[in-house]
């Protein structure tokens, strides 16, 4: 294992975390005698054989059901030195309902402190102003970590570039978990902010909301050779000295395999992806021009500022990665979430606007005129059925 200094925290942070979502029983608290005994040998066995790589930092939240419960049947029969736990807490619309859900967690976890707390989904600005008004959620976890129970605070987002910009100037947290990799970079410069102040930068989810790339297409696969597209994506978000720790969102212990092997090329990362990177970006290239590929997100609005909220930004993205790398599964995964996933995947789909209704907002782009057919032609490729988020299943 490879290890970076996770910013002001000074924790030497494992440069892959083991997250919590994944093995837990359910996505709702349950019952302890609910929990099968082999689901738990199985979560035990994942944390086990993650210390065992070296895989230290152990990830989990209050929205993750039975996880913090489960967690708290192992982690305390470790020695807490070899552990960095972190859990994280919505913001809420007073500080005392977030206290009590962090209490609610630390019983689960059965520990006396996390090393880490996270204000879990600042994703719009009302959970912002939650977060960061006077008297808000964010000094409650200040006041929690005077009194030792957390060491160190930061944030988790899913919002817009410019909320997170906001969150990260507030200058008020320590670290951020956050998307960003080969097929979304646009958050690229929230990360910039994030260590000029020099806060941790963890990335949520480059597996698979980075591609679903646990069961890539084929055509990605060629182009990734050698490696698998789950390694180069892992070697490409690595090879910024930005980055600190990559989720690996583990359901057995077994899923640690492919990340580990990776870090074989750890000292040559560079000379490792720079072939496989230049035929994505050249295939992308021949499929909707340089022009597209370098400037697709120019200009574009918000949702919030586009007719009926339909997210424009999002759906040109996933249209761009789907149809020139056969992304397609995922794209639809991920496409057919808009309008069902509240502020955890804002926006809208494609049909929920003419093309005489969001001509107006497209202005600023250098292809509106493009724009209205292209998300047409995203609605065709990409719509199936709405679908729910894992943790409302």
């Amino acid at each position: 294992m490879h290890y970076r200094r996770f910013g002001r925290t000074g924790l030497q942070m494992p440069v892959f975390s083991c997250g919590g979502m994944r093995y837990q029983h359910k996505w709702n608290d349950v019952a302890p005698a609910e929990v099968p005994k082999d689901g738990q040998a199985n979560l035990e066995a994942t944390i086990h054989r993650a210390l065992e790589l070296g895989i230290n930092h152990i990830e989990t939240a209050r929205g993750y059901g039975s996880s913090e419960m489960q967690l708290g049947w192992v982690l305390p029969k470790i020695p807490r030195e070899r552990l960095i736990v972190q859990t994280k807490i919505a913001p809420f619309a007073t500080p005392r309902e977030f206290l009590d859900t962090f209490n609610r967690s630390m019983d689960y976890l059965q520990l006396e402190h996390v090393d880490l707390l996270s204000l879990h989904g600042i994703n719009n600005r009302q959970l912002l102003d939650w977060s960061l008004r006077p008297g808000g959620c964010l000094e409650m976890a200040r006041r929690l970590q005077r009194e030792g129970r957390a060491r160190h605070v930061g944030f988790s987002t899913h919002a817009t570039t410019d909320v997170i910009l906001e969150a990260v100037n507030s200058d008020g947290f320590d670290y951020i978990n956050v998307h960003w990799y080969f097929v979304n970079d646009l958050n690229w410069p929230a990360i910039e902010a994030a260590r000029r102040l020099d806060m941790g930068v963890f990335i949520i989810s480059p597996n698979d909301k980075g591609g679903k790339l646990y069961a890539p297409p084929e055509k990605l696969v060629e182009l990734c050779r050698p490696l698998t597209p789950m390694q180069f994506n892992d070697l490409y978000c690595l090879a910024r000295t930005e980055v600190h720790t990559l989720s690996c969102g583990a359901a057995r212990p077994s899923d640690f395999d492919e990340h580990v092997a990776a870090l074989d090329h750890y000292d040559r990362i560079p000379e490792t992806i720079g072939n496989i990177e230049r035929r994505l970006r050249d295939e992308l290239e021949n499929v909707h021009g340089r022009d597209w590929c370098q400037r697709w997100f120019e200009g574009l609005p918000e949702y919030v500022d586009v007719p009926g909220e339909v997210n424009v930004r999002e759906i040109l993205r996933l249209w761009t990665y789907a149809k020139a790398l056969d992304l397609v599964d995922w794209g639809k995964m991920r496409y057919n979430l808009l309008g069902q996933a509240d502020h955890w995947f804002p926006g809208e789909r494609a049909d929920r606007v003419t093309p005489a209704e969001i001509s107006p907002v497209l202005r600023g782009s250098p292809f509106a005129g493009r724009i209205p057919g292209i998300l047409a032609e995203a609605h065709e490729l990409l719509f199936d059925a709405p679908v729910r988020r894992a943790s409302q299943s």
